[in-house]
C-alpha cells in the first residue's frame, strides 16, 4: 500500500493529511501544550531542525522522542502561520511568483517533523504515542483547515487564477492555478464564514476519530494466541514454529507458542495448520478485531465517523461522501468505478464456486478413506484446502516452494530488477546512518550510469510490538527542483515474520509479491523528476499502478533463475518447480478476487448513500447478502478493522483503486509482452519518461494514452485473473 497523495497546490496544504494518505496515524496542529518536554526546553528540539550528515541530510531517527513532538507542532506551527501570513500580506499584485511559489517552498520545517511523526505512530508506537496522537490530531485539523480557508489567501489565489491564460504561464503552471483553485473551492473556499466554522469544526472531530479508531485497531492487533500443545503445530513450517517460540519467550511465556494477531502470522497458520481447530481460533481472532464489543470496538466509531464525513460532504456541495472524495481522481465518480468493479464480480463469484467444489470434493474424500473429518468448507478451511487442491492439481506445495525464497536475495532480485529496467543502482550503507530500529536496513541509490545520487531507501521488512500491521511505502523527502534540487528518501515497511535466531528469513509467494509491490511504490518516488512540488503526487487510483506493474518481474525466469536459490544447498529453484509455479498463477484468483473487490464494492456503497450507516455490522451482512458474496469467504478487510478507509480519509470511496489500477497494469505488461517480453527496454524507457517520472504534470488518463496508444483494455485484467472476456 502507498497511501499518498500530495495536495495539489502547495506541500503544506493540509500536510496532516499528507502524513494520513501515507498510511500513518492521523495528525493536526494545534496551541502549545502547558507542559513543554524538559528535552526541549534545553535547546533547539532535534524534531524541527534541518537534517543533517550525508546525502543531503538524513532523519535524526536516533533523537526520536515522542515528548518532542508536542513543542515540534506548536512551533512548526507558528513557523508555518508566518509563512503563509507573509503570502498573504504582500501587498503586490498576487502572481505565480509571489503566490504559489513562496507556497509550495513554506512549510519545510513541519515536513520533517510529520516525516519523523509518521515513523513513530505507525514503526514505533505505544500508548504514551497513542495519547499524543489522540490529543493533536484534532488541533493540527483545525489549524490547518482554518488556514487554508483564509479569505484573504483564497482570494490571491482567485486572481491569480482569473489571469492564467493572460499572464503569460507555461502549461505547467497554468496546470498548477487550476488544480489549486478547484481543490480550495471544492475544500470549502467559497462557504460563509459560518459554515467554514463548520467545517472546520467537522474536519477536526474527525481527525480525533481516525486517531481513536487507528487506536483501537491497534490494541487488538497487539493480541496473541498462545499453543501450549505442539502437537497442534502440525503442517507448519519448522522455521515458523521457531519464530512462534521466540515470540512465546518474547512475551514471557517460554515453552509455548505465541500467533500474533496480524495477518502475517496468522495466514501461515491458515493455510498450513492441520488443526482444524487452531484455524479456527486463529481465524475467529483475525476477523474479529476491533467487533468484540469491549473497549477497543470499533463499531461506535465507525458509524459517528460516517456521519461526520456524510455532514461535511453535504456542507461543500456533495451528494455523498463518495463523490467528495472521488472528484479528484481518474475515475471521476463512483458510477466509474462501480461499473469497473461490476464487470469482474460476476466472473469471480462463479470462480469461487468452482474452487469451494474442488475443495469439498478433496474433503470429502478425505474422509470417506477415514484420512479427516467429515466437514463442509469454511472460511477457516478455505486456505488449507486451497493448498490440498494446488496439490493434487498442479503437484505444488507452497512448502516446496518457501526454502527458496529468502528475504535477502529476493530484496537482491528487485534491486537488480530495477537496475536492468532503469538503471537504479543500491549500494548497502547500513550502519553508517541513523535508523529507528536496529533491524531496519539502508541502502544508497545511485544512478548506474552516472553514479549520480538518487536516495535512500529504508528498509524496515519485520514485524514488533508497536508497529502497525500490513505493509507500506513512504517518503520522508521527496524529489523537486523548485528551490534546489532534492535527492529521495523513502522506505519500505513490512510484517514478515523473521527467521528463527540463526537462520534466514524465508517468505511465502505472496509474500515476495508484498515485497516487490512495495518496491515498485519505491521506484515511482525514486525515479519522480518534476519541478514543482504541486505536481509531485498523483490521483489515488493511480498510486497503486506502478506497484502493481512491478510485481510481474518476481515470476520471470531471469529472476528465479538467480535469485530464488535453496537457503540449505544454494541450489537455484528446479525448472521443474518454476513451471509448476507459473502453471498455476491464475490458481485460487476467485478467492483473491472476491476477498479484495468485496472490501471494495461495500466500501463505496457505504460511502455512496445520503443516509449514513449506524449498525455497521448489520449493514456488512446484509450488503455482502444482496451481492452473493459465498459464506465461504470474508472480506479482506471487515469493516470494523477496515484502516484503509476508517484511519484517514485516505482510502475512503477509494479502495476501488487497486483494481482501476490493476486494469493499467495488465495493460502494461501486455505491453511488455508485445514487444520484447519483460526487459524490453525500449518499452520500459517509455514507461518510465511518461509515467514513472512526470507526476502529475499532465491528467494521468492522458499520459497513459501517450504510453499505450489508448485507453486500458479490461479484457487484459480478466485474461491475467483467468476469467472469461465476453
Amino acid at each position: 500500500m502507498m497511501p499518498r497523495r500530495v495536495q495539489p497546490f502547495v506541500r503544506l496544504s493540509l500536510l496532516a493529511s499528507t502524513v494520513l494518505l501515507m498510511g500513518y496515524s492521523p495528525m493536526t496542529i494545534a496551541a502549545e501544550t502547558a507542559t513543554k518536554p524538559a528535552a526541549a526546553e534545553a535547546g533547539a528540539n532535534p524534531m524541527l531542525q534541518p537534517w543533517t550528515g550525508p546525502y543531503e541530510g538524513v532523519p535524526p531517527w536516533d533523537k526520536l522522542d515522542p515528548e518532542l513532538f508536542p513543542d515540534a507542532f506548536a512551533k512548526g506551527m507558528a513557523e508555518v502561520k508566518a509563512e503563509v501570513q507573509a503570502v498573504i500580506d504582500n501587498p503586490a499584485e498576487p502572481t505565480f511568483e509571489n503566490t504559489h511559489v513562496p507556497m509550495q517552498l513554506a512549510g519545510e520545517s513541519m515536513e520533517r517533523v510529520f516525516a519523523l511523526w509518521g515513523v513513530q505512530t505507525s514503526n514505533k508506537s505505544n500508548d504514551r504515542v497513542e495519547d499524543i496522537d489522540a490529543e493533536w490530531s484534532p488541533k493540527l485539523t483545525k489549524f490547518y483547515t482554518e488556514l487554508f480557508l483564509d479569505p484573504k489567501l483564497f482570494a490571491r489565489y482567485k486572481a491569480v487564477y482569473d489571469k492564467r491564460l493572460t499572464s503569460g504561464l507555461n502549461a505547467q503552471q497554468i496546470r498548477i492555478v487550476e488544480r489549486s483553485y478547484d481543490e480550495m473551492v471544492r475544500d470549502g473556499a467559497n462557504l460563509s464564514a459560518a459554515d467554514k466554522a463548520k467545517l472546520v469544526d467537522l474536519n477536526a472531530k474527525l481527525e480525533g476519530l481516525f486517531s481513536a479508531f487507528s487506536s483501537k485497531l491497534l490494541g487488538d492487533e497487539k493480541l496473541y494466541t498462545f499453543v501450549t500443545d505442539k502437537a497442534e503445530l502440525a503442517g507448519l513450517a519448522p522455521g515458523f514454529v521457531a519464530s512462534l517460540a521466540d515470540a512465546a519467550e518474547a512475551q514471557g511465556k517460554p515453552g509455548q507458542w505465541a500467533i500474533k494477531n496480524t495477518r502475517s502470522s496468522a495466514q501461515p497458520v491458515l493455510q498450513n495448520a492441520a488443526s482444524r481447530g487452531l484455524r479456527e481460533k486463529v481465524w475467529r481472532a483475525f476477523v474479529g478485531r476491533g467487533d468484540n464489543g469491549d473497549a477497543n470496538d470499533t463499531n461506535a466509531t465507525i458509524a459517528e465517523i460516517l456521519k461526520l464525513r456524510q455532514q461535511r460532504a453535504e456542507l461543500l456541495g456533495f451528494a455523498t461522501h463518495a463523490n467528495y472524495r472521488m472528484a479528484d481522481t481518474m475515475a471521476k465518480t463512483p458510477e466509474n468505478a462501480m461499473a469497473l468493479m461490476m464487470k469482474v464480480w460476476p466472473a469471480a463469484v462463479a470462480r469461487v464456486h468452482e474452487e469451494v467444489a474442488d475443495m469439498q470434493a478433496i474433503a470429502d474424500a478425505e474422509a470417506k478413506a477415514g484420512k479427516g473429518p467429515k466437514l463442509t468448507i469454511e472460511p477457516w478451511d478455505y486456505r488449507y484446502y486451497a493448498e490440498k487442491v494446488r496439490k493434487a492439481k498442479y503437484d505444488l506445495d507452497e512448502s516446496e516452494v518457501k526454502p527458496y525464497l529468502q528475504l535477502d536475495k529476493l530484496r537482491d532480485a528487485m534491486f537488480w530488477s530495477a537496475g536492468q529496467l532503469y538503471d537504479l543502482g543500491f549500494r548497502e550503507i547500513t550502519g553508517t546512518i541513523p535508523v529507528f530500529d536496529p533491524k531496519v536496513k539502508t541502502f544508497e541509490v545511485y544512478n548506474l550510469k552516472t553514479n549520480e545520487n538518487v536516495g535512500v531507501l529504508y528498509l524496515d521488512n519485520f514485524a514488533r510490538d508497536g508497529k502497525r500491521s500490513g505493509a507500506w511505502m513512504t517518503t520522508y523527502r521527496s524529489q523537486q527542483g523548485l528551490g534546489g534540487e532534492r535527492n529521495v528518501l523513502a522506505s519500505n515497511n513490512n510484517n514478515f515474520t523473521e527467521g528463527a535466531k540463526g537462520e534466514p528469513t524465508l517468505v511465502s509467494l505472496d509474500d515476495a509479491q508484498t515485497l516487490f509491490h512495495e518496491f515498485g511504490h519505491g521506484i515511482h518516488y525514486l525515479l519522480q523528476h518534476v519541478y514543482y512540488p504541486a505536481l509531485a503526487g498523483v490521483p489515488r487510483d493511480f498510486v497503486e499502478y506502478p506497484s502493481q506493474v512491478n510485481e510481474n518481474w518476481l515470476m520471470t525466469p531471469e529472476v528465479l533463475s538467480k535469485f530464488a536459490t535453496h537457503y540449505k544447498t544454494g541450489e537455484p529453484m528446479p525448472q521443474a518447480l518454476v513451471d509448476k509455479i507459473l502453471a498455476s498463477n491464475k490458481f485460487n484468483q476467485g478467492f483473491e478476487t472476491v476477498e479484495y473487490l468485496s472490501s471494495a464494492i461495500v466500501d463505496m456503497k457505504l460511502h455512496d448513500r445520503k443516509v449514513p450507516v449506524t449498525d455497521v455490522d448489520k449493514f456488512e451482512r446484509e450488503t455482502l447478502k444482496e451481492m452473493g458474496m459465498p459464506k465461504e469467504i470474508v472480506m479482506r478487510h471487515r469493516l470494523p478493522q477496515f484502516g484503509h478507509l476508517f484511519s484517514s480519509d485516505a482510502y475512503s470511496a477509494g479502495y476501488y483503486s487497486y483494481l482501476w489500477s490493476e486494469t493499467m497494469d495488465a495493460d502494461t505488461w501486455a505491453a511488455f509482452n508485445e514487444a520484447g517480453g519483460p526487459w524490453d527496454r525500449t518499452v520500459a524507457d517509455k514507461f518510465r519518461t511518461i509515467l514513472l517520472m512526470t507526476g502529475n504534470e499532465t491528467d494521468r488518463a492522458e499520459a497513459y494514452r501517450a504510453f499505450r496508444g489508448r485507453d486500458p483494455d479490461v479484457k487484459a485484467l480478466l485474461r491475467k485473473r483467468g476469467f472469461p472476456t465476453e
